[in-house]
């Protein structure tokens, strides 16, 4: 055997050349591939990685602007930018997004709700490298808490920005609006360029209205990063463009009057500046915190708001819907006399009854027996005479009523800048059949004549039409902007209804002083507020029932429950000789006009006598609310009670 090994010599070279030959085959192969792959990544791929490896150490970023401040006519901040900072990821360097997140919640305080929302807004579109916020408003101690481990924890990010702060809280909630979280609805309708470098919008009131201009124009900047991306530095930077500022008619000491009067009341006031139509005073109660909704409100939250019977987040100025009641009086009384239906002289004897041709059923007045015979024009006005406005809503038929009642703007939407207003219901015929599927009856025109039926309206809109009257038919279009910071936001020019011209304009004048009575006459439904008054006022009073009483049945308050007593209604303006101001003040199931008047004449005085003393000392307004102070002072010991 071993000799025949020894002897096969030949053949163990043979095999160890063929292996030799394998080898180098292959190494030579491998060679030639690993060659061929140097020179495609660095020759023929070459600027391919380049930018991969660029874009790894170079990324953009966008720039929210800062979003424009919110002002009263003095210069009072309402809506502000506060300094707040974020812990948000970056998704792109987050590794294990659950164990990220269990970490963090190792080291500060996140809830269940945060949590839930931050996954939210994962499923929402976003930019590379775009952060998505986990929590907001840090205190200091989780900022130094953070900042002491984010150096372990890839793409954990703490930011600083600006969040959008409502000062006086639930005082200005349904008028200002305020901003939330972009949701992925309004995320399909807006520009994404214009809302690259914020995920705020604009979500009711004016910040839903001025979005636009408030929003401002982003920004841009280029930046190098390390392997962890930390900023190294800023290689280019465009600087975004501030939202525009705006300065609203709004008076923050009008405001908080009106809100104090309305304490524990569901109701609503305006007040407007006769000589401009600037909206002075916008008032809703109950109302509701908005910074609540910035950030992101609690379920727990939300829930309480939302159920409560007291419905805050309705706004009840533009969009509740009431009877104006004897507030439409006036107006109604004004179509009558130029519709030829009635006159100035014209007298009726009201015995507290009024009948319908063919109709058994009686329309009762609201003072039982009546308000006597001889009962005219003004008189049915200061009294407040149902059966006058029964009888001539007969005469005058439904198309004039309308009419008049359009001109005024019942019916429509007439503001400029208040956010979804509604339109309210001045009815017509057609109206009736299609929303009813009847005819028009003449018991409909009979409602109709006191304000009650199908009648609806707003707060805003009988004070806007107040101011009409006040004015004498010429319409100063209701806005809430006064200026802003962009000039060309100012040149806008506003549309309003035409005005209203009668045929014979000294009805004007009569009205005024029917509605002077009202206030200051011996007999009018609000002659107590008058009393001791520092100027003369014009109003009226009106009561809409809100539930149906049988044909014998009196009005029992006490019997009733308090959420089906009357509303109570009081729409004037002041000062009698020239009007500046026009006042609405409604309370649900306020019960009385006549306990609403008070109020109004508070406003007045508030108003008047401050702006009074601002023309005559030329001072700013914090330096004269002294001198206001012991101006008021001089009236409370006046008796504002309502007979």
């Amino acid at each position: 055997m071993s000799d025949l090994s020894i002897q096969d010599r030949s053949g163990e070279k043979n095999l160890v050349l063929r292996r030799t030959l394998v080898a180098f085959i292959v190494v030579m192969f491998m060679t030639s591939v690993l060659l061929w792959r140097m020179f495609n990544l660095q020759l023929i791929q070459h600027e391919v990685f380049e930018t991969l490896s660029l874009n790894n150490r170079v990324q953009g970023q966008d720039i929210a602007p800062t979003r424009g401040l919110i002002y009263d006519r003095n210069g009072n901040l309402l809506a502000e930018n506060l300094p707040s900072h974020n812990l948000s990821l970056v998704m792109e360097r987050v590794v294990d997004l659950d164990l990220t997140l269990s970490q963090l919640r190792e080291l500060i305080e996140i809830t269940d709700n945060q949590e839930k929302r931050f996954r939210n807004r994962l499923r929402k579109p976003r930019r590379p490298y775009e952060p998505v916020p986990v929590k907001f408003k840090l205190t200091a101690e989780e900022i130094a808490t953070l900042a002491v481990n984010t150096y372990f924890l890839d793409g954990v990010e703490v930011e600083a920005s600006l969040i959008r702060q409502y000062p006086h809280g639930a005082s200005f909630a349904h008028v200002l609006g305020y901003v939330g979280r972009i949701n992925e609805q309004e995320l399909r309708k807006v520009d994404p360029e214009a809302y690259a470098g914020t995920g705020f919008i604009g979500k009711i009131g004016i910040e839903k209205t001025y979005e636009k201009q408030l929003l401002g124009k982003v920004g841009y900047r280029t930046i190098e990063t390390n392997a962890r991306g930390r900023i190294l530095r800023v290689l280019e930077e465009e600087p975004p463009e501030p939202g525009v500022d705006l300065h609203l008619h709004l008076d923050l000491e009008l405001q908080k009057l009106a809100e104090k009067e309305l304490e524990g009341k569901r109701g609503a006031i305006v007040a407007m500046d006769t000589t401009t139509g600037g909206i002075l005073a916008f008032v809703s109660t109950p109302s509701f915190d908005p910074n609540l909704f910035v950030t992101g409100i609690s379920n727990k939250d939300y829930s309480k708001l939302r159920d409560s019977l007291d419905v805050p987040f309705l706004n009840r100025v533009a969009r509740g819907l009431y009877p104006p009641a004897s507030t439409l009086k006036p107006f109604l009384g004004l179509g009558g006399l130029q519709s030829g239906a009635t006159t100035w002289e014209k007298e009726i004897n009201d015995t507290g009854l009024f009948f319908l041709e063919n109709h058994e059923r009686p329309f009762r007045d609201w003072k039982v027996g009546g308000h006597g015979d001889k009962v005219d024009l003004v008189a049915a006005v200061v009294e407040s005479c149902d059966t006058y406005f029964y009888d001539l809503a007969v005469n005058m038929t439904l198309e004039p009523m309308h009419e008049i009642l359009d001109q005024f703007g019942f019916g429509k939407v007439t503001s400029v800048d208040v956010h979804n207003a509604k339109a309210g219901i001045n009815p017509t015929r057609e109206w009736k059949r299609k929303r009813h599927g009847y005819s028009w009856f003449a018991g409909d025109s009979v409602n109709l004549g006191i304000g009650q039926g199908y009648m609806l309206a707003s707060p805003l809109q009988v004070t806007i039409a107040t101011a009409v009257l006040a004015n004498k038919g010429i319409w100063k279009a209701p806005k809430l902007l006064m200026h802003s910071s962009s000039e060309t936001l100012n040149k806008i020019r506003s549309e309003k209804p035409m005005d209203i011209i009668l045929d014979d304009p000294s009805h004007w004048d009569k009205m005024h002083e029917a509605l002077r009575l009202v206030v200051h006459g011996p007999k009018g439904t609000a002659r107590a507020t008058g009393i001791g008054a520092p100027f003369q006022m014009a109003g009226k009073t009106g009561t809409a029932q809100v539930k149906s009483l049988a044909q014998d049945e009196e009005y029992d308050a006490e019997a009733i429950e308090e959420r089906y007593r009357d509303h109570a209604w009081f729409s004037g303006f002041a000062p009698f000789e020239n009007p500046k101001i026009a006042v609405t003040v409604f309370v649900e199931n306020g019960e009385h006009g006549s306990w609403m008047a008070p109020i109004a004449r508070r406003l007045f005085e508030n108003w008047l006598l401050r702006t009074e003393v601002m023309a005559d000392s030329g001072k700013e307004p914090d330096s004269f609310n002294l001198e206001v102070s012991e101006l008021l002072a001089k009236t409370e010991g006046t008796d504002h009670a309502n007979h």
